[in-house]
């Protein structure tokens, strides 16, 4: 990193301002805290949100939804949703985070580092957030239905400068949200060039990559679990 939807040190407190929760302290002070302020959202492009589903080896999804990257399911390789991580505790290194993983992470190949690597919608839905935000780089925020019940999906570390819709824009399952970020840049706020995506219960916006205590998971439902 699920959006999880969908990244800090131990230690980490969460305050809730204006529905959306951040982290207030942090250890060690110069972790990423996945909620930062709201920066200026993104200005859309006129590229054409109505790009057909990405093309995936994969079985079809499950039915009204899309796969968020294609080969969806093969990339889930290190950071599954509800994995356990911590420094020096962790498939990815360098580690930066300790906590329960609140998202899926979709992996990038060494020959897609160099190249824009499209990030799809998974669900029908409305734009909540488009920006920058600590410890994602670029991030979008969706209002979706699943299950007869409402959720947020986070898609975190796309490229800020690439995403299509603003804030408040309907889209479809399918449409092109955005490029992932070059990986180690501040596209990606110096993350690996990969997907984040989460998918949190309710209609509060929560970007947080981690929970401090496995039962705070109940808040969120595995990417994967809805899609295949």
């Amino acid at each position: 990193m699920a959006i999880t939807a969908i990244l800090a040190a131990a230690g980490i407190i969460y305050a809730t301002t204006a529905g959306e929760r951040r982290p207030i302290t942090k250890s060690p002070p110069a972790a990423p805290d996945h909620t930062r302020a709201a920066g200026t959202p993104a200005t859309a492009s006129p590229a054409n949100l109505s790009a057909p589903i990405p093309p995936s080896s994969n079985a079809a999804p499950a039915p009204g939804l899309a796969w968020p990257i294609s080969d969806a399911l093969s990339r889930v390789t290190k950071k599954p949703f509800g994995i356990y991580v911590s420094p020096g505790h962790s498939p990815v290194s360098p580690e930066r985070f300790t906590g329960y993983h609140t998202g899926a992470d979709f992996e990038t190949t060494p020959a897609e580092q160099n190249i824009d690597v499209p990030v799809f919608a998974i669900c029908d839905g409305k734009i909540l957030a488009a920006r920058y935000a600590s410890g994602y780089g670029g991030v979008i925020v969706e209002s979706c239905t699943m299950d007869n019940g409402p959720v947020t999906v986070i898609y975190g570390h796309v490229r800020q400068s690439s995403i299509i819709p603003t804030a408040g824009q309907i889209i479809k399952a399918g449409d092109k949200l955005a490029v992932l970020g070059t990986g180690y840049s501040s596209e990606t706020d110096g993350e690996r060039k990969h997907l984040h995506l989460g998918i949190h219960k309710g209609t509060s916006i929560d970007i947080l990559g981690y929970v401090q205590n496995k039962a705070a998971l109940s808040g969120w439902i595995d990417p994967l679990s809805v899609l295949k």
